[in-house]
């Protein structure tokens, strides 16, 4: 589980960034002493920060270029400045990203996750998930239970992919629509529903009921997959 550390002045921002990483399964500690980021960087020892520049006593340029000076770790500027010299200020000075306030959580949650991609995984690729006795093939986008594959649209298979990848976790309709769509703008908000509906009576049809829980206001979850113990 990789750990998150969120230097934010802003109490209200701090909070509702820990509270949706935490819901996406990550570690969260928000630095409570501006005075001594490096010490609590070092103790905590976190796979990311998320590093407003306008803190008090120094700014998130300063703590950027004193954690450079010994960790490669991914670092996420987020800062009102929105001009184009505040963010080549914190790319040059070691970050590997920046977000403008006001910022969509889910963009932000992105942004951790592709950080957090490039700077971790090494391994191959997984070519298949697998879930309750089914397999998903990444390659050939379809769905095999039982010795029988189910055929999925393009977009049946990447909301199956994205749930199946976050199982146990809510993921929220917004999220979705702009992995499938990139931009959500341009899109009914009736079309996802349209295709969790169809994808639904897929995986029922095949006998998988119970994968795609609707959570009312929230989004759709796929069910963690229990396990048993090994003895």
């Amino acid at each position: 589980m990789y750990s998150i550390m969120i230097v934010e002045d802003d109490e209200v921002i701090s909070q509702v960034l820990s509270r949706q990483l935490r819901r996406w399964g990550y570690q969260v500690q928000a630095a409570e002493d501006f005075e001594t980021v490096l010490e609590q960087f070092q103790a905590l020892e976190p796979d990311l920060v998320l590093l407003d520049i306008s803190l008090p006593f120094f700014n998130g340029y300063h703590w950027c270029t004193e954690i450079r000076k010994f960790s490669k770790v991914p670092i996420l500027f987020i800062s009102s400045a929105k001009d184009n010299m505040s963010m080549v200020m914190a790319l040059s000075m070691g970050a590997d990203d920046f977000i403008a306030k006001p910022f969509d959580l889910d963009v932000a949650v992105a942004k951790v996750q592709a950080l957090l991609r490039r700077a971790y995984d090494f391994g191959p690729q997984a070519s298949k998930l697998e879930y309750r006795g089914a397999e998903l093939s990444l390659g050939d986008a379809t769905l095999s239970y039982k010795g029988q594959a189910l055929e999925l649209s393009k977009n049946e298979f990447k909301i199956l992919q994205i749930l199946l990848e976050n199982q146990g976790h809510v993921v929220s309709r917004e999220g979705i629509i702009r992995q499938l769509w990139q931009n959500e703008s341009f899109i009914d908000d009736n079309t996802l529903t349209v295709n969790v509906t169809r994808l639904r009576k897929k995986l029922e049809d095949a006998g998988l009921s119970g994968w795609i829980i609707t959570k009312k206001g929230l989004g759709y979850m796929a069910p963690q997959e229990e396990k048993e113990n090994l003895i």
